[in-house]
């Protein structure tokens, strides 16, 4: 039996995806029953690094789909359409869809997963988080068993990149910006990337499927790396830290269970952290639950072969149930979407978390007092405050929170503004 697809995109990861395809020799014996169908593209006139049989490649999409002989279509276009509407379209007629694309399940994963169920078929999206990480199937099946209380990751290479840059040669982030858009890992608008956008995508495909519930996109909270200094990364390193930007979900006990925390945003990461060292464009999920503990999963989050890497797998997968058991309307529990309520989202100003935040202030007598004071008066409680210098003629001072209520520590920082001696406060971070 050989399996036809239709490949939708042939970029970098259709390519990839292709490449492995057409040369299965010395992998898996499965991948001889895959063939390529039909390859929608926008254009024809862009030369291509893969040869395909004359016919194959058109620019009609809907051709693609609609092919009576395909029986899986792979969507590697990105962003939300016309891959939204090809998907659903696909779906209608029965066939099974392999994704890479974040954005579009991320925000209508609801709609297509309904559907997918309704029809029988299965929607896979090994590659649509973490690249060539294996994350999204054990989430599903190997760590099934457990109780999931958290999932943090590094789950974007190009603000990974870009602190790691800013730690090691001591640059500021405009600079390190354009250094990666020059080297290919920052696109010409990098603001997915850089205002964590992407990560916040990534992060609610990853809650819902390691606490059972959708999640509504809108709901993650989200902050990039613009504001974060050269000045801040020094000082975190002083105090025994990294600054990653991390995609955190948190989930709570008890009665509270559907209860989640999802955020995007840099954090001061203790040295000894097992996230303090994925450096570079790398990707890491730190996956923590019960009776397991903690295990974490790093590799390659994107690129050509990584990323089609785990679109094949998913092909793999979906051929090997229509060589075992053939067509039907019966899924694997472990293999589709099987929940249906909504997880509810902890208000930012209402979790728990560590703070670092930078005052710049007049060297008037008494300010680390005044700081204490008006903190502890909305009970922030302060684990370090240094005087860290001087900078045009106004004192440095950095304030690290033990654990406190987001809420009550904003409206301190509110108080802190009004005071006379505060010039202004250039930095508020998070500590994991």
């Amino acid at each position: 039996m050989t399996v036809k697809i239709g490949l939708l995109g042939l970029g970098t990861v259709g390519t990839g995806t292709a490449h492995i395809l057409l040369d299965p020799t010395g992998r898996n014996p499965l991948l001889q029953e895959i063939s390529i169908g039909k390859v929608g593209v926008r254009s024809l006139d862009k030369s291509r690094q893969v040869q395909l049989a004359p016919g194959v490649i058109t620019t009609d999409l809907e051709a693609v789909v609609n092919d009576p002989e395909i029986a899986i279509i792979v969507e590697l276009l990105g962003g939300i359409e016309p891959a939204r509407s090809l998907i659903l379209q696909a779906i209608a007629q029965k066939k099974h869809v392999v994704t890479a694309n974040k954005a579009v399940i991320a925000r209508h994963g609801d709609e297509i997963y309904a559907a997918a169920n309704d029809a029988g078929v299965y929607v896979l999206l090994e590659a649509a988080v973490g690249g060539g990480i294996p994350i999204i199937k054990p989430l599903k099946q190997s760590l099934g068993a457990n109780r999931i209380s958290s999932i943090i990751g590094i789950v974007n290479g190009t603000t990974n990149y870009i602190l790691t840059k800013m730690t090691t040669a001591g640059a500021n982030f405009t600079e390190v910006l354009i250094e990666a858009q020059k080297l290919g890992y920052a696109e010409a608008d990098p603001t997915a990337d850089v205002d964590g956008l992407d990560a916040a995508d990534k992060i609610a495909i990853l809650a819902s499927l390691g606490f059972g519930g959708r999640v509504k996109r809108e709901d993650v909270y989200c902050e990039g790396i613009r504001q974060v200094s050269a000045a801040d990364i020094t000082y975190a390193d002083q105090l025994g830290f990294v600054i990653k930007l991390l995609a955190i979900a948190k989930g709570a006990d008890g009665e509270i269970s559907e209860q989640l925390q999802l955020r995007v945003h840099p954090t001061l990461v203790p040295k000894d952290h097992p996230l303090a060292n994925i450096n570079g464009v790398s990707n890491a999920v730190l996956v923590e639950g019960s009776p397991l503990g903690q295990v974490m999963f790093f590799g390659p989050g994107a690129g050509a072969g990584p990323t089609a890497s785990a679109v094949v797998s998913d092909i793999m997968n979906i051929v090997a149930i229509l060589k075992s058991s053939g067509l039907t309307e019966t899924l694997d529990p472990l293999l589709s979407c099987v929940h249906q309520h909504f997880c509810q989202i902890t208000p930012i100003e209402a979790i728990n978390t560590r703070f670092y935040a930078r005052f710049l202030t007049k060297d008037l007598p008494g300010v680390i007092g005044h700081l204490g004071t008006t903190f502890g008066n909305h009970e922030v409680s302060l684990e370090s405050v240094v005087q860290i210098g001087f900078q045009e003629k106004l004192a440095e001072i950095v304030v690290v929170t033990h654990q406190v209520c987001e809420g009550n520590f904003r409206t301190a920082l509110d108080e802190i503004r009004t005071l006379e001696a505060i010039d202004s406060i250039p930095s508020i971070l998070r500590v994991l």
